[in-house]
Parts: C-alpha cells; structure tokens; sequence
C-alpha cells in the first residue's frame, strides 16, 4: 500500500503545470490531447444541431458574432503564439432558453441565442462573453478539467490495484474519454474562472472593446437570473465579489482600450470541420 501511495503522489507531482497567470494547474491529460478530443466532442455536439436547423440560423448575426471573434482571437494569437495553430470556430446555436456561451479547448466555441436575446449584449459587453470563453481555451481549462475528471478514476484504479481488480486501466480511459465529452458542461473551478475573467478583460480592451462592459455585463447577467439561474452562471461560478473584480482592473485595462492603431482581425478558415 505504501509503495502505491508513492507512485500515487509522485505521478500527481509530475503532472502539474503552470497557467498563463502562474496558478499551480494538474495536468494529467496534456493540452494537446485535450484539443484532439474537443475536436471530436465539437463535431459530435454540432452536426445534430445542424440536421436539425438549430445552427447559425441568422446570417447577420453570425457575422456579428465572427466580426467581434476575429479581432479577439487576434490579439490571443499576438499574445499566445501557439494559438495560431489552432482551428479556431465558433457558431451560434438556436436554442432560446439556454443563455450560455463556451469554448472548447483549440478554440471551438459556440454561443447561444438565449444569450444574445435575453442579455442583448452591445458589441463591448459581446466581446467580455467571447473573451472569457476564449481564456478558458488559453489557460488549458479543458485539460485541466478531463485531468482532474481521470484523478479520481486513477484513485479508483490505485485502489482497485490493491484490491487486484483488472478492469483498472479500462476506468481509467473511460473517465478522460467521459470528462472529454462533457468538458462544456462540467463546471470550471472559482480559480479557473477568476482566471478567465482577468485574461478575458485583457484581450477584449487590447482588441479595441471597453472593458467597462465587464461590469454592465455580469449586472445583466445577475438580473437575467430572476427566480432562476442562467445556464451561463450554473456552470460558471459567481463569487460574490466578481464585478468588485473586474471593476478594480479597469483603470489597468483602459490605456489598452484606448490605443489608437489599426486592430488586426483573425480570418476563420474555411472547411475545417466536416459537420455532416
């Protein structure tokens, strides 16, 4: 038992990581793979929407959406060079009543029309959305919650070990493959969203967008709640002193916003996943 609680601990040191803010992160499903099955579970998620006519059913707000996207994504890849690698996507998905937005890792996203009817976002509060989600991509979110998904199977399994039960290393795969494809609805921790607020404020005012709209954002998204919770929230935790927050870093985001230069765009690729 003492032999296998070693190699337990010592694998677990092993696989940790640091994020872009320099918070301690497991790793034991490494970015790359996590983007490979994102790629997978974003096909999987999208193509019964598309059968169905629930995908990008408006051609202006599409455009909109890739308009805001593409001046954002600029700036990660500027930021973030390995981003440039990445098949970046996002669609919209007809489904009033969900007001949610995610991003996969490999920057697979996707935003519902629940948001943008029920928020009814400006253009700079959009941009808040959209760079939260694309900061969760950044920081390994995605892998790092199939990581922590594939810890408690390798503690099951550690345990099994012991007990000699063969079928360890089958539960093992089954959680990283599980933890893959509900990674967009399996919630982020408070740390990975106080994280993803502070990249996600940057990006938007380094792309031209007013990180004020942070603040009006989240009082939108706190009166859209009522008797409820938004999905948006539900999976996204809120801690109270979220827009104290986000207020305290605008005086170090403005100069950003307000510099005066031609803001590059991000130009999607075309064709790159096959949905049907």
């Amino acid at each position: 038992m003492r032999v296998y609680t070693l190699l337990f601990v010592l694998f677990f040191v092993a696989a940790c990581a640091v994020s872009p803010t320099g918070r301690q992160q497991l790793m034991l499903v490494s970015p790359e793979q996590a983007i490979a099955a994102s790629k997978s579970a974003y096909v999987q998620t999208l193509a019964p929407l598309k059968r169905s006519g629930k995908l990008d059913p408006d051609p202006q707000v599409s455009s909109r959406i890739r308009a805001i996207s593409g001046r954002i994504i600029a700036q990660a890849v500027r930021l973030y060079p390995a981003t440039s690698e990445w098949l970046w996507d996002i669609r919209v998905i007809d489904e009033p009543d969900t007001i949610n937005a995610w991003c996969m890792a490999g920057g697979k996203m996707a935003i519902y029309t629940g948001l943008l009817n029920t928020i009814v976002p400006t253009d700079d509060e959009l941009a808040q959305v959209i760079g939260h989600e694309i900061s969760h991509a950044i920081a390994h979110h995605t892998a790092e919650k199939m990581s922590v998904a594939l810890a408690s199977q390798i503690g099951l399994s550690t345990v099994a070990i012991v007990a000699g039960d063969s079928a360890r290393s089958n539960a093992t795969l089954a959680g990283a493959a599980l933890a893959a494809g509900l990674a967009i609805q399996l919630p982020n921790s408070r740390r990975a969203e106080t994280e993803a607020d502070r990249i996600g404020i940057e990006l938007a005012a380094r792309a031209g967008y007013d990180p004020r709209a942070a603040v009006t954002l989240w009082q939108k998204m706190a009166e859209a709640g009522g008797a409820g919770t938004p999905q948006f929230l539900s999976t996204h935790p809120n801690p109270i002193n979220r827009t104290a927050t986000l207020q305290s870093l605008i005086p170090e985001m403005m100069p950003y916003y307000r510099q005066q230069y031609q803001r590059p765009v991000y130009t999607f690729r075309q064709n790159t996943l096959s949905l049907d």
